[in-house]
């Protein structure tokens, strides 16, 4: 799955910005691949870029128009098709990132093939995997991974990721989230493969490279989530990984959805992750926690980071606050 830029983020009618994760994303990300935001009257909230109407992002060189916001039930409402047939009669790829698929529009299907544009919904893939092989492959390869979901996977790949291109470190960032496929312009949603595929596609996304390469595989889900830990397993065996980054948040208690069930211990999330990677890569070891510091202030983010290395022998680091230079230096060294 392959996307072009530039874009035009389509903000719809949110008035949360917590709904605007795709469009947040794209614009923290790759604001140099942002033309503007495109809003309908009712929107009250902003990811900063310029507001432009459709016609004027297709004027500017937009190739894509993103629906950028997730609505309860992730629906694509008949209030959004005017502005998506407009896009469509501009000449841009449509990206959706909603549960509804675009190409289950007929009008929509019908207007994209007179228009010969895409329409790309980035939660469903359309390749056919294989089941995996389990077969080493070269290369190095770091996959982040969680105590519970919305922990901030993402975004620690992401900084990795930088920060290895800044040091010149042959390296590929490897979505695995319709937000990173944005970000990246390519990859799989796993979620939304068939289980019997996730390892493979994880595989096949992921394939052998330079001895020197590092994909830099960004994290689903939580093997204690009762809810996702399927999508986590799998994507843990077909990543292979030689290295991993266990991610927490501070100030969570309970699972995200899931008031029965508690975070578990770092020692004993990093035991059970390394466990199961280590069956397709006995070679596997976990390097770094990366915490979400968000819910303190400095001085406790600190305290904190600094008990939970010395408690696990490992670095520990917040990439907002912190960055993640130490993370990579034990990776470069394990």
């Amino acid at each position: 799955m392959k996307l072009t830029p530039p874009y035009a983020v389509f903000l719809g009618d949110a008035t949360d910005r917590l709904s605007l994760k795709m469009a947040n994303s794209i614009a923290a990300w790759r604001k140099e691949q942002c033309i503007g935001e495109i809003t309908l009257p009712d929107c009250t909230v902003t990811t900063g870029l310029p507001q432009l109407s459709v016609e004027q992002a297709a004027e500017l060189g937009a190739k894509t128009f993103v629906l950028g916001f997730n609505n309860a039930g992730g629906h694509i409402d008949a209030k959004y098709l005017p502005d998506i047939k407009l896009a469509i009669q501009q000449g841009l790829h449509i990206v959706n990132g909603l549960h509804d698929k675009l190409t289950d529009i007929p009008e929509l299907v019908s207007l994209a093939t007179q228009y010969q544009v895409d329409l790309i919904d980035i939660r469903h893939p359309t390749s056919r995997f294989k089941t995996a092989s389990g077969e080493n492959r070269t290369g190095k390869r770091l996959l982040t991974v969680g105590t519970d979901c919305s922990v901030g996977k993402m975004y620690t790949t992401l900084a990795i990721h930088e920060a290895l291109q800044a040091q010149k470190i042959n390296s590929t960032f490897r979505a695995t989230g319709q937000c990173g496929i944005l970000i990246a312009g390519e990859g799989v949603a796993v979620d939304c493969v068939v289980s019997d595929f996730i390892s493979g596609a994880v595989e096949a996304l992921t394939p052998d490279n330079e001895d020197d390469h590092w994909d830099v595989i960004e994290g689903q889900g939580s093997l204690f989530q009762p809810a996702y830990a399927g999508v986590t397993l799998g994507l843990i065996h077909g990543a292979q990984p030689d290295a991993l980054v266990l991610c927490h948040i501070l100030e969570r208690e309970k699972m995200r959805g899931m008031p029965s069930y508690t975070l578990p211990d770092i020692n004993e999330a990093i035991e059970l992750n390394l466990t199961h990677a280590r069956l397709t890569n006995p070679r596997c070891q976990m390097v770094g926690i990366s915490v979400n510091t968000m819910a303190v202030d400095e001085k406790t983010a600190k305290e904190v980071c600094l008990q939970i290395s010395q408690q696990t022998g490992l670095p520990c680091q917040d990439p907002i606050r912190h960055g993640v230079k130490d993370i990579i230096q034990q990776m470069m060294t394990h």
